[in-house]
């Protein structure tokens, strides 16, 4: 009989409702039944495209025996981490604090109340079976070690919400201290920081660009051109669909751990964005484009909803699952597909061997042609057919959940995009995925969702986290700027006023990760590190100085000084740690400069579009209520810096000229 997760909207609990395991969701009914019952709860965190959590499931969770254990034992939970983030951040970092690493599937026992007292990750069945008659003999005989374990790891895990502020922000010698960190880090050969294996890195190399600002720095420059040509290049980019997997398990970036996740299409398009046009580099220019494209063909609902990820395993032929197979190629696969004219290019340009590079098989890469992406006629021929015949074959499971927080990171970088490139299609996705938001994560009383699933009764369930909120801040805001259209700045200033309201830390400052009106779990922390997602109070900080640059509502700059001094000391301790969070560094000790273009004038905003220009916020098109629409002439170009405007310009050169002098 199909189990409680039968009408949940995660599609990865829905996964598991036909396992034997007599699995709750995460709710206060399995709570009072393991009161009740006076066991243990047994708590199984994981997500749709995780590889390992598949292994568990299939191992353990779809084993009758194992699963009599457990439910003879335990009351199980199983939470989909991308959903409750909240949830899964204190047991990962519980987990930590038990044996120094984390990861997924994570498995955490905790007491009836919550508290955790033991954990892991991954358990194959003889450490798992023999792991849970352990833990229950440690509940029934040995319970003093378990409290004393429940109380050292909750001393742990209120660490965050103790941080207090500093007098001072963060200095701008931090950012620098981040840049020389980033230097010793940099992996000369194949980029990136760091060894196997290898994340994009995203945010500190935004932390280069930045840098790269203030003048040349021929080894700088290198760091940005080494690392993205070579991401670009091996197998973690996918040369025939567009669109990156999560991470590569080699320093060479070829073979990639496949799961393929919105967060990473985001933040990666948006870094090679930027670096394409900062340098003028048209294949960094082409990777942005075709990421995008991915996202638009085969993560996007009807409606214009981004969803969450696909699978890094797919189905063969026979209907067994391997990691990677609907990416992968034999020589023989992959020559038999193509016309006779085109084999032999193909076969040389994407580094297809009979031995393969990845298990037999071949991943198409352009490793030995590093930075070599302009595809000639006869290749982007190729890679079309190719690409029609890999769609014949399964997809990897798709993630069709919709997260406000991936969703607004998309819709940001989309809407950078659409205006660099000029694109009406590109700027009418993102303001149908604006609309999306909404309508549909968007309650009749003005208070946001997490998360939302077609199927699901209610389809929008969870209330809005911090990262939620600070996300859909930025986005508004990058729509608003993309689109001309007053309507998003206003729907900023909504989620602003619901983010600082529902999750503002009155005492010590800064954004704990749960809203007031949300679910009490056993601690509040905050978000403050730059993991493979920028932290809520990161993100925070940078889009409230911009939206009270747009909104001359000091209100906004405000808070995000405070972010910067709560977070002042330990950035200081561990500068590259915090990438997103030294972009806010950046973005207040340069200052920023306002932008205002009254009336129609398509020639100052095509010299906006062929610079990239991080500390400039830009109002055009219709107004709405702010200074820098106060005694406009329709005619000029007005650059400002605290609303104190410079000699407005009356033609694209004087505006240009006049930009160069606000950003000196």
């Amino acid at each position: 009989m199909p189990n409680r997760l039968t009408d949940q909207t995660s599609p990865y609990l829905r996964q598991h409702a036909d396992n034997p395991v007599d699995w709750y969701p995460w709710s206060e009914e399995a709570f009072a039944l393991a009161r009740q019952r006076n066991v243990p709860i047994l708590l199984s965190v994981g997500y749709s495209a995780c590889h390992w959590c598949h292994v568990m499931a299939h191992e353990c969770f779809e084993d009758n025996e194992t699963a009599t254990v457990m439910n003879t034992m335990f009351v199980n939970i199983k939470v989909d981490r991308e959903e409750r983030p909240d949830v899964d951040a204190i047991y990962m970092d519980a987990v930590q604090a038990m044996t120094g690493r984390g990861g997924w599937p994570m498995t955490v026992f905790l007491s009836p109340d919550g508290k955790p007292f033991f954990g892991g990750t991954y358990f194959p069945k003889p450490s798992f079976l023999q792991l849970m008659n352990a833990i229950t003999d440690a509940w029934n005989n040995r319970r003093d070690d378990i409290n004393n374990n429940i109380e050292a790891l909750m001393e742990a895990l209120e660490r965050t919400a103790k941080i207090e502020q500093h007098t001072e922000i963060a200095p701008f010698s931090t950012f620098e201290s981040a840049v020389n960190q980033l230097r010793a880090n940099f992996d000369s050969s194949w980029g990136g920081f760091g060894k196997a294996p290898k994340f994009p890195s995203t945010m500190n190399l935004e932390v280069l660009l930045r840098q790269l600002l203030a003048g040349d720095d021929s080894e700088l420059e290198n760091m940005v051109t080494t690392s993205l040509d070579a991401m670009a290049s091996g197998g973690m980019y996918d040369h025939i669909g567009g669109g990156f997997s999560r991470y590569s398990v080699d320093e060479m970036w070829l073979v990639p751990h496949f799961e393929k996740m919105l967060y990473d299409q985001a933040l990666l398009a948006r870094t090679y964005l930027h670096a394409g046009v900062l340098f003028g580099k048209e294949t960094w220019k082409q990777v942005a484009r075709e990421t995008i494209e991915y996202v638009l063909r085969d993560l996007t609902h009807h409606d214009g909803a981004f969803f969450s990820a696909e699978d890094a395993d797919s189905l063969d032929d026979s209907g067994h699952s391997h990691e990677g197979h609907f990416y992968v190629w034999s020589r023989d696969e992959f020559t038999s597909v193509l016309p006779e004219h085109l084999q032999g290019p193909a076969v040389t340009w994407y580094e297809i061997t009979a031995l393969g590079n990845f298990e037999g098989k071949n991943i198409p890469a352009r490793l030995h042609h590093r930075g070599e992406l302009s595809r000639p006629p006869e290749i982007e021929e190729a890679r079309a057919i190719l690409f029609q015949h890999r769609n014949s074959r399964q997809r990897p499971l798709l993630d069709d959940k919709v997260l406000t927080e991936w969703n607004a990171m998309m819709l940001a970088t989309l809407s950078e995009a659409a205006f660099f490139f000029e694109s009406d299609e590109w700027l009418h996705a993102a303001i149908r995925n604006g609309e999306f938001l909404v309508r549909e994560l968007r309650t009749a009383q003005g208070t946001w969702k997490r998360s939302w699933q077609e199927s699901g009764q209610p389809r929008a369930r969870h209330s809005a986290l911090a990262a939620d909120l600070a996300q859909l801040i930025d986005a508004f805001t990058r729509l608003g700027e993309a689109s001309g259209q007053a309507r998003w700045i206003k729907y900023a200033q909504e989620a602003a006023d619901e983010m600082l309201s529902q999750c503002w830390d009155a005492v010590n400052g800064g954004l704990f990760t749960t809203p007031d009106n949300g679910e009490q779990l056993i601690v509040r922390q905050k978000d403050v590190m730059d993991n493979a997602t920028p932290s809520a109070n990161s993100t925070a900080a940078h889009a409230l100085y911009r939206l009270g640059a747009l909104t001359g509502n000091s209100r906004y700059t405000q808070h995000a000084d405070q972010i910067l001094r709560l977070l002042a000391r330990i950035t200081t301790s561990a500068p590259s740690a915090f990438g997103n969070l030294l972009a806010s560094v950046h973005l207040r000790h340069a200052g920023i400069t306002e932008v205002a273009l009254p009336g129609s004038q398509p020639a100052m905003l095509r010299e906006l579009r062929k610079r990239w220009l991080p500390t400039v916020v830009l109002a055009w098109g219709e107004r709405y209520d702010s200074p820098l629409w106060t005694d406009r002439n329709s005619n000029s170009a007005y650059v400002c810096k605290e609303y104190s405007c410079l000699k407005p310009a009356t033609s694209p050169e004087e505006f240009v000229e006049t930009l160069r002098t606000a950003l000196a």
